[in-house]
């Protein structure tokens, strides 16, 4: 289980994947926020508020267990462990999977573009998995030769590929397999 704190003031901001966590100082030197412990503690409700009352800052957090499935309307980072769960709790929707790297150009160009897809077809579920040493595996797997490729699941099958930095080949590869 994983949790994520994200905080809208912009001089903070602080991420966690611990699976608990509680706000143990409202406001520390340099504006950071340190999450530890336990998040059903007393304390942390209290520390919060003080720290919303003085920077007015708005705080969400959350948890795997909330999101049981993938969301669409976004793009989901996943890895070896969250892959193949969240393509099977997509059922009968449209996955699209990003296979890319950091330190790759273009997949570097083609990253906002496909979060405008995301944003743009609502009945699909879209992820990104980042073919680094950890993912390696699951790469292999997928049979990822270069990045960015792009494979299109339904029904829990790859059903089309793309392979390259092109938006066209890809949004008519995503139109077909939804008609289909």
């Amino acid at each position: 289980m994983a949790f994520q704190i994200s905080l809208s003031s912009p001089s903070l901001r602080a991420k966690t994947s611990s699976s608990s966590w509680s706000l143990t100082h409202p406001v520390v030197p340099n504006d950071q926020v340190r999450c530890i412990g336990d998040r059903s503690s007393r304390g942390s409700r209290s520390a919060l508020k003080n720290v919303e009352r003085r920077r007015e800052i708005r705080i969400s957090v959350r948890s795997s267990l909330d999101t049981a499935g993938p969301v669409v309307g976004q793009v989901t980072e996943v890895n070896k462990d969250t892959f193949w769960p969240l393509v099977k709790a997509a059922s009968d929707k449209v996955v699209v999977v990003d296979m890319y790297t950091q330190w790759c150009g273009p997949c570097k160009v083609m990253s906002p573009k496909f979060q405008e897809l995301s944003e743009k077809h609502l009945d699909v579920v879209f992820m990104k998995l980042d073919c680094n040493q950890e993912n390696k595996p699951l790469a292999k797997e997928l049979g990822i030769k270069v990045v960015p490729t792009f494979k299109i699941l339904k029904d829990s099958k790859i059903v089309k590929e793309i392979t390259g930095a092109k938006l066209d080949d890809l949004v008519a590869a995503i139109e077909s397999v939804k008609s289909s």
